[in-house]
């Protein structure tokens, strides 16, 4: 049974070899993977081969037409035949062909109208892609977060354990009281908890990515921890800006120059088509052959054949008007949101400034203080221990502070589309 001691050790050292060896991704590493490897964005780049394909249909011409049969034929059979007064037979047989010829102005709106299609799929896509760069930003960053937070916990478990060790030798030497000991014990038991906690919440982020990336959920790699922290106190948020930097608006901007070319679609198809008809006959009982060569054209323009055209024409005038509003809206509502996120990223900052320069630093130094205390027999093993407890709880809080700031910069760089 004396093998089975090893076993946790064992255990440890595997567990270290691995994350030692997991690959390092920088986040322009998944964002690349993601633009990669996402299937949505796969199905989005299928689709627009799939229109562009369709739109090459557009220049085809209608189907020739082919037909044969007889012309005037009597139903008595000895009538096709020359009689014996030399008159001639009667009836026909008749091969005929038709084609008509379609217009070429037709032709070109209707293709630029499917070619314009893909356009509005590819600004989906990088709408789409947009979305799925926010959520790998966001998990990213909160891992970032949370390997500070171990930091964290690494250190104020030092501190805790040095304090615990002390009262231990003080209380069996007789020069302190325990009336602390068993709430830095706890204290120590918490830290543990969080670390089980944050590890989770590593393994989450990891999953997460992964999906992301569509990779193996369980693959491990580790990520970079550097970052940065944007000014946009200056960037403006008017309509020419929003318009060029966000998808969705250059989907909309692409529907509504879809519903142009839709009516100058509909006003081709009143345009008049022409085609030819010959039709070759082999006359029966000494008659001549024959042939019969006609023009032909359709006339879509006439008034009780253009109703649906025109009709056409007129509900896709007031759904441009439709579109055009929907675009001011949209504007609006991104340009007050964008403003919200710039006013609370601002502030963010700032308390995260007192959090570095002020609060922090103070806590610090009040623990320094206190440990020297202790040390020197001058203060008590609870103030020792409010010191370090009130450190600890503001460390964590700034990190959560960091992250609410990093979630911010995300939300504000995702209605920005700054990828």
């Amino acid at each position: 049974m004396k093998p089975l001691k090893y076993i946790p050790a064992i255990v440890i050292f595997l567990s270290n070899t691995i994350g030692s060896h997991a690959q390092m991704l920088t986040l322009e590493q998944v964002k690349d993977s993601i633009r990669q490897m996402h299937p949505s964005l796969r199905m989005y780049d299928a689709e627009v081969k799939s229109m562009d394909a369709a739109a090459k249909g557009a220049w085809s011409w209608m189907p020739p037409e082919a037909g044969t049969g007889f012309f005037m034929m009597p139903y008595n059979p000895k009538y096709t035949r020359k009689n014996d007064m030399g008159e001639e037979g009667m009836g026909q047989y008749v091969f005929a062909v038709q084609q008509m010829f379609p217009n070429r102005k037709k032709q070109a709106a209707e293709y630029d109208y499917m070619n314009t299609m893909s356009s509005v799929v590819k600004e989906k896509k990088e709408a789409a892609l947009n979305e799925l760069i926010a959520g790998a930003k966001k998990n990213y960053y909160e891992w970032i977060v949370i390997k500070k937070k171990f930091s964290v916990l690494e250190q104020n478990e030092k501190l805790l354990d040095f304090m615990i060790k002390t009262a231990e030798i003080r209380y069996k030497n007789g020069l302190g009281k325990i009336s602390a000991y068993y709430k830095a014990k706890a204290a120590l038991g918490t830290i543990q908890n969080m670390r089980l906690m944050f590890e989770n919440g590593i393994r989450l982020r990891r999953i997460n990515l992964n999906t992301l990336m569509n990779r193996d959920k369980e693959t491990l790699f580790d990520i970079d921890t550097s970052y940065t922290i944007k000014d946009y106190s200056n960037f403006q948020f008017d309509s020419t800006a929003l318009i060029n930097s966000r998808s969705d608006l250059r989907v909309i901007e692409r529907d509504i120059q879809l519903i142009e070319l839709q009516q100058q679609l509909e006003r081709a198809k009143l345009k008049p088509e022409f085609g030819f008809r010959y039709e070759h006959m082999f006359g029966f009982g000494g008659q001549p052959m024959q042939y019969t060569a006609m023009a032909m054209v359709k006339l879509p323009f006439a008034s009780w054949s253009s109703r649906m055209s025109k009709a056409n024409i007129e509900s896709l005038r007031w759904r441009r008007e439709s579109m055009g509003f929907e675009r001011q809206m949209v504007i609006n509502e991104l340009s007050g949101m964008a403003s919200n996120m710039r006013t609370e990223f601002n502030t963010k900052r700032k308390q995260i400034k007192l959090y570095e320069e002020n609060i922090i630093p103070a806590l610090r130094n009040n623990y320094r203080t206190m440990q020297l205390g202790y040390e020197q027999n001058t203060e008590e093993l609870f103030e020792l221990f409010d010191a370090w407890e009130s450190l600890n709880m503001i460390q964590l809080e700034y990190l959560d502070q960091f992250q609410q700031l990093l979630a911010l910069q995300v939300e504000l760089e995702r209605i920005l589309q700054i990828n």
